[in-house]
């Protein structure tokens, strides 16, 4: 294993299969494929958050229950896997479990293995849905907090019985969303639950494709709420990431629509976009619009870094280079100097 210069080489030479998602923005299956294309610096990362990829790796042998890695991997300038991040990695593990997987680590070993610094540990919501996912995948049961989820989000509990709601119960029905009626209920839910619980639904829901149906419901909520002269900008934004996996057409308007109201061009608003919607920025108008709002912050440290994050997205780095380098509105130039002399007249 000493020897080995990729994890796909590892888990193949272990007899090992496996399967990867992406868990820097929303939770995403890479294929193997593009895995190894990843690994082998001959693309990109896709969606890196702060410079970094953040992956979970399952892995197992025939009739093994699957190991779990949780990585988070530095990222060059290009947004190449750090090579030699990477094969320090491999060295953790070749240090750690020598020439194969089958093998009972002992405590010493399985402590060496996790003091590294690229594993991290998730957010409560990105783990919960990296297992249902990954269960969904596997074509496992759900976890056991699904029955009882599903019964809530029925509405036959009551809505204010929601203590018990598991969040793993909430990423297992938000994932299996076209079995089992589960759709239905979560509209029903949406219109009914508390927002306590309707928080964990909707950070479970920005990691799933969102039928239209449910797209629909989810911007109802956001006009229920656009309609009252007092708006939780917080609640809003969740809001917002949910329709993440909505139809292109409908996140691009609905983006659209609330970068031109000038109480939303908050910050909270700007980080869901950036952070979960990116792909409305693939329109030249709308990352123009954006860039605007977040100039408008009088924050250069804010500017310059959802910059850099931003420009870090494959699909984005093109146009955003070409928005600061000439391409930019009159309106995007005027706000970025008036930042550099809100940043001059405060120093």
């Amino acid at each position: 294993m000493e020897n080995t210069l990729s994890l796909n080489a590892i888990f193949s030479q272990a007899n090992c299969e496996f399967l990867a998602f992406d868990l820097s923005r929303r939770v995403t299956e890479i294929s193997n494929k593009d895995f190894t294309a990843i690994e082998e610096n001959r693309v990109a990362y896709p969606f890196p958050a702060q410079q970094h990829a953040h992956m979970g790796i399952a892995f197992w042998q025939p009739n093994q229950t699957p190991w779990i890695w949780f990585l988070k991997m530095p990222l060059d300038e290009r947004g190449l896997l750090q090579q030699a991040a990477l094969g320090n990695f491999i060295q953790y593990v070749a240090q750690a479990m020598g020439a194969s997987f089958d093998k009972t680590l002992t405590e010493e070993e399985q402590e060496k293995l996790a003091a590294n610094p690229y594993t991290f540990k998730p957010q409560d919501d990105k783990k919960a849905m990296f297992h249902a996912f990954l269960t969904d995948k596997l074509q496992q049961p759900a976890s056991q907090y699904y029955d009882h989820a599903q019964h809530y989000m029925s509405g036959e509990l009551g809505w204010d019985k929601w203590q018990g709601v598991g969040l793993q119960g909430l990423a297992d029905l938000s994932v299996r969303m076209e079995r089992h009626n589960n759709a239905t209920h979560i509209r029903k839910a949406m219109r009914n639950m508390p927002d306590t619980p309707k928080y964990a639904l909707l950070g479970c829901l920005e990691h799933c494709d969102i039928p239209d149906a449910l797209a629909q419901q989810i911007e109802a909520c956001i006009d229920t709420m656009l309609a009252n002269d007092d708006v939780d900008l917080f609640l809003l934004a969740a809001h917002v990431r949910a329709l993440a996996g909505a139809p292109p057409k409908t996140l691009t308007s609905l983006i659209d629509r609330l970068l031109t109201i000038p109480a939303l061009r908050h910050r909270e608003m700007l980080i869901a976009i950036a952070g979960r919607c990116w792909q409305s920025l693939s329109n030249d108008a709308l990352l123009d619009a954006f860039l605007i709002a977040v100039a408008e912050q009088s924050d250069q440290a804010f500017f310059q870094q959802m910059v850099a994050d931003l420009v870090m997205i494959p699909s984005l780095r093109p146009q955003v280079l070409a928005l600061l380098h000439g391409s930019a509105s009159t309106e995007l130039m005027n706000a970025v100097q008036h930042l550099q002399e809100h940043v001059k007249a405060s120093s």
